[in-house]
């Protein structure tokens, strides 16, 4: 089954929503360079600092670095939306990727001057730093207090919750279903 990732929610929760459930599966849409690179594509516009080229030649072997940054902020998220302290591993895990490669700020004095970042090391570990300090950014700010799960039955994604009456990941992945269904259970009771 062809499964498009979910985009549109702050890059962190992006890189999680990497996982999603069809049927009573969990998939995950950047298990390999090509899946990888169809996400990057997506996300392109927020992965300033990562060249896009470099992103091409990152190795299967490589992508265990980004699936590190993801499986700690799942954790984290897991634990902080069910009220409980964050494992101490969560958040070594992503600072650990943050200090594999640190950004680097460059003041370019062209016309315009501009500031640039480069980060140092592989691309995979210039986008698992950046991914992780995403992460690290959206668990320390106040947007954390808002994330949740998707009420549909069947789905895991996250989104940030800043409308009090959002209950789905995506009115037309999820609401849309969960609507219909409901309409087919009255309709069948009748």
């Amino acid at each position: 089954m062809d499964v498009s990732p979910f985009v549109g929610e702050p890059l962190a929760l992006d890189l999680v929503n990497t996982r999603p459930q069809v049927s009573a599966e969990v998939i995950d849409l950047i298990a390999d360079g090509d899946g990888l690179r169809a996400w990057v594509e997506l996300e392109k516009e927020r992965l300033a600092g990562v060249p896009s080229d470099e992103l091409a030649a990152i190795s299967t072997d490589e992508l265990e670095q980004i699936h590190s940054v993801r499986a700690c902020l799942a954790m984290a998220l897991d634990h902080q939306m069910r009220g409980l302290a964050v494992p101490a591993r969560a958040i070594e895990g992503l600072n650990a990727a943050m200090r594999a490669a640190p950004a680097i700020h460059r003041l370019d004095w062209g016309d315009p001057p501009i500031v640039e970042t480069r980060r140092e090391g592989s691309a995979a570990a210039a986008l698992a730093a950046l991914l992780a300090e995403d992460a690290a950014a959206m668990l320390a700010g106040p947007q954390r207090q808002l994330i949740r799960k998707c009420e549909a039955d069947d789905c895991v994604m996250l989104f940030v919750g800043n409308n009090a009456r959002r209950r789905w990941c995506s009115t037309t992945r999820c609401g849309n279903r969960v609507r219909v269904s409901r309409y087919y259970q009255r309709s069948k009771a009748s």
